[in-house]
């Protein structure tokens, strides 16, 4: 007959973690703090480059492009905006194409979570170049690409295991989402559901620790409010 004991550690199974997580956690405060700087810089970068291209002025303040006086001459700023990207990308880096998210995902599965240093710069770059210039897109994946590089260089400087790479590249990609949305508890499910692939101690309580670092850095960097506030209206009949 099989035996029918189950040991505690069998019976905590993925639960279970080690002393290890204390250091990888204090890697993750470092982290959230960069991530924070990172997302305000991001989206500094977003509001200077309409505020250059449509209104030939130096502002950091989001702005809508639909005030311009360029005329019909305003369809040429998508154009060179595409132009720079491209250079970007054939001369930089081909890592900053793409949304960000898919690219998160890649550097996990494919490159043991190793991001080379200098998409952590090409890649906000290029896409503050094309949101200001008219793209239709969102700080969202930039920022989760941008956060994950910066957590992989660290894990990197200390020359880490694959899994902990892993887990710091997550921590930078969720801190810089809370940083960047004012949303902490999202940004950790999300990254937990799209980048982290496990359910562990190990890696879920970094992960934690960057985007609450990150979101409390984001108050006095972003102020508290949401990145995108909704104007009070009539509720419905």
């Amino acid at each position: 007959m099989a035996p029918t004991h189950v040991s505690r550690l069998d019976h905590l199974g993925d639960f279970t973690t080690s002393p290890r997580v204390i250091p990888i956690s204090l890697l993750a405060v470092v982290i959230g703090l960069v991530a924070a700087v990172v997302a305000a810089a991001l989206l500094k970068l977003i509001g200077l480059r309409p505020n250059i291209f449509f209104f030939q002025r130096i502002d950091t303040a989001l702005v809508s492009p639909a005030g311009h006086h360029l005329g019909p001459f305003v369809v040429l700023v998508p154009i060179a905006g595409a132009l720079v990207i491209g250079l970007l990308a054939r001369y930089g880096s081909e890592r900053i194409r793409g949304h960000g998210i898919p690219e998160a995902i890649e550097a996990i599965l494919m490159n043991a979570s190793r991001v080379e240093p200098k998409v952590a710069l090409l890649k906000p770059l290029s896409s503050a170049i094309s949101i200001g210039s008219g793209g239709p897109f969102g700080a969202e994946g930039p920022i989760i690409m941008t956060g994950g590089a910066f957590g992989s260089l660290v894990a990197q400087f200390f020359h880490l295991t694959s899994a902990e790479r892993k887990t710091l590249l997550v921590a930078g990609a969720a801190a810089g989402m809370s940083a960047t949305f004012a949303a902490p508890v999202a940004s950790v499910m999300l990254a937990v559901e799209l980048l982290l692939f496990e359910w562990k101690p190990r890696s879920f309580v970094p992960v934690a620790v960057a985007a609450m670092v990150a979101s409390v850095l984001r108050v006095p960097l972003l102020g508290a409010g949401p990145l995108v506030p909704v104007t009070p209206h009539a509720a419905l009949p």
